[in-house]
């Protein structure tokens, strides 16, 4: 079985259908490129694989487990949805950084509002045995919870500033920690992206046009990051219109037309060897404008 299976992801915005019936498979620690004009429905996909869009239909199996059947009644609470987006991890186009928050708070802040969540649900659950215990022992019991939960919230501030620098280290900005976005290149915003998205160990790290906001020269940068971010444990799904970075990183390559998969294979099979005439003209329009450069 695969590590991740979406099947038959259909997507209307009115009488637009957007998704027609989309259909993959991604193994752990693959790197799938997703291809393809402008409004064909690569940015669509993304969001309902991270449930910021729901599809109309379909399914989707990530670890055998899964996550969303349309067939099925929807879990609408704002809660249930949350823990399924955990699972991925999104970098968007435009970098969506906090602009009141320094560097190193934009990596750490949705680590700390989860951490706060949990640290309030384990403090009620105490409180629900504070009240079940004898009178004589409440005391005591309650001394213990003090010192309990003192641990657990200082591990957990702990855990994630040692996540969130390590993290800065691997995209190589330990040094811009208390820097604001705005004192920041574009390329330099985009990598403080990649290590927030990261913060959450999602399973699957997606990107959409991740360098499509950047100047050319600031565009290598980003493109060396998430080439380091390839290894046996990291599956990635990128939307690119970078052809050559596509042709090297990934392991699959789907190309999307009109809400549909064209094509879809190795990048030796769908660049060298395109089957498709859809596909054939996209590459050569992509070719001309200087994609492969």
């Amino acid at each position: 079985m695969a590590f991740l299976e979406v099947k038959n992801y259909r997507k209307k915005f009115g009488d637009n259908e957007v998704l027609k019936g989309v259909s993959f498979s991604l193994e752990k620690g693959e790197v799938l490129a997703v291809i393809g004009s402008s409004g064909g429905g690569k940015t669509t996909l993304l969001r309902c694989l991270n449930f910021l869009e729901t599809p109309d239909e379909g399914t989707l199996v990530l670890g055998g487990e899964t996550l969303f059947d349309a067939s099925e009644k929807a879990e609408r609470a704002e809660s249930a949805i949350r823990q399924k987006r955990l699972h991925f991890g999104l970098v968007f186009q435009q970098f969506n950084l906090f602009p009141q928050y320094t560097v190193f708070k934009n990596i750490t802040l949705a680590g700390m509002l989860l951490a706060k969540a949990e640290y309030r649900q384990k403090k009620r659950d105490f409180a629900a045995v504070l009240a079940a215990a004898p009178k004589e022992e409440r005391k005591k019991l309650k001394a213990q919870q003090k010192e309990i939960l003192a641990e657990i919230r200082a591990n957990q501030k702990r855990h994630i500033e040692e996540k969130a620098e390590s993290l800065l280290a691997r995209v190589g900005l330990s040094e811009k920690r208390g820097a604001y976005p705005f004192e920041l290149s574009g390329g330099q915003q985009q990598r403080v992206a990649i290590a927030r998205a990261l913060a959450l160990n999602p399973d699957i790290l997606c990107f959409d046009e991740p360098t499509s906001a950047l100047d050319p020269e600031l565009t290598g940068e980003v493109l060396k990051v998430i080439r380091g971010l390839k290894s046996s444990e990291s599956t990635m799904i990128v939307v690119t219109h970078e052809m050559a970075f596509a042709r090297s990183v990934a392991d699959k390559v789907i190309f999307i037309a009109d809400g549909e998969i064209a094509e879809e294979g190795t990048p030796e099979e769908v660049f060298a060897s395109p089957k498709n005439e859809k596909t054939r003209a996209f590459l050569q329009r992509s070719l001309a404008a200087g994609g492969e450069e």
